[in-house]
């Protein structure tokens, strides 16, 4: 069956995106993500222009993507376990975009889809810092502050895998230890957000 434009598009995102994971922008090679994908890299630069657009458009779909999952209108930003655990889950089923945001850090260009991106993380702030307003968190930390660091609770697991296999003894695909540490990233999400209200409360 003769292929689309969109199924050779698809399977050449796909293809970059575990090379971009392996390797990084400046590791990876248009040929090996074409041999990967099976297509002629001729075809990469004809839909994505080169290697770096492919990588910005990569990195913008993982990002949109867990968006829709882990931030969907009208998640409670006065829960910050639930939104600790939903973002938990997502890494754990795509550990590949938390290296290709350690690549983007590392590549020194400006980041991707920078502006687009400030919007977002601009909405999720102002959200948490109304959830810190009504009483439903603990105020008196930076919105965004806390924001990021309910991000890194969530996601540094899936960062330096290798860092938390040395501290905790455990490897990250045993799925009692994926229990426990999502687990432990729901309750240290909670705790470290309860109110005052809640801390008094008999």
């Amino acid at each position: 069956m003769k292929r689309t434009v969109d199924d050779t598009r698809r399977l050449l995102r796909e293809a970059a995106m575990v090379e971009f994971a392996a390797h990084g922008s400046d590791g990876t090679t248009v040929t090996r993500i074409a041999a990967r994908a099976g297509v002629n890299k001729e075809r990469l630069y004809a839909y994505f222009g080169d290697k770096d657009a492919l990588f910005d458009e990569v990195l913008t779909e993982a990002l949109e993507e867990l968006s829709r999952v882990v931030t969907p209108e009208g998640v409670d930003f006065g829960d910050m376990g639930e939104v600790a655990g939903r973002t938990f889950d997502y890494y754990g089923e795509h550990p590949e975009l938390a290296r290709l945001l350690l690549w983007e850090g590392l590549r020194g260009a400006p980041p991707v889809n920078a502006t687009a991106r400030v919007e977002h993380y601009s909405r999720k702030v102002a959200a948490t810092g109304r959830a810190q307003a009504d009483g439903s968190i603990a105020g008196g930390i930076d919105a965004g502050h806390l924001m990021f660091m309910i991000i890194g609770l969530a996601a540094w697991w899936f960062s330096v895998p290798q860092l938390a296999t040395m501290l905790t003894g455990a490897e990250a695909d045993d799925p009692d230890e994926r229990a426990r540490r999502r687990t432990f990233v729901v309750e240290a999400a909670r705790r470290l957000t309860r109110s005052q209200t809640d801390v008094t409360a008999p």
